[in-house]
């Protein structure tokens, strides 16, 4: 089993959704940057700086995308579920909405 990794002491990066990920992108984001800077301007603090911006920027757009995105998709989830729960729950008696469409137009299931 692997080692959990906390960031700063409080985020379990392990258990957290998104958290690995947007960590893993603004690493390379802040990489890309720094380096991209320091091969244009040969700057070295500035290009860590730059670097240091790319990833918060980078870190919290990914964050917030996935979050989004995860977020969504709980929410499809749980629509879902209620729609099989009342399926499996009204199915066959006088409250089932197939059932009653049916039976307005004449049509009985044998």
């Amino acid at each position: 089993s692997c080692l959990s990794f906390k960031l700063l002491g409080i985020l379990d990066v392990r258990n957290v959704p998104c958290a690995q990920e947007s960590i893993l992108y603004g690493s390379l984001g802040s990489v890309v940057v720094g380096l991209g800077h320091f091969l244009a301007t040969s700057r070295i603090k500035r290009s860590f700086d730059f670097g240091m911006g790319g990833f918060v920027l980078t870190t919290l757009g990914c964050w917030m995308y996935c979050r989004y995105n995860h977020a969504k998709q709980r929410i499809q989830q749980r629509i879902l579920e209620r729609g099989i729960r009342n399926k499996l729950l009204f199915e066959g008696s006088d409250l089932d909405p197939g059932r009653r469409k049916n039976s307005s137009q004449g049509i009985s299931k044998s």
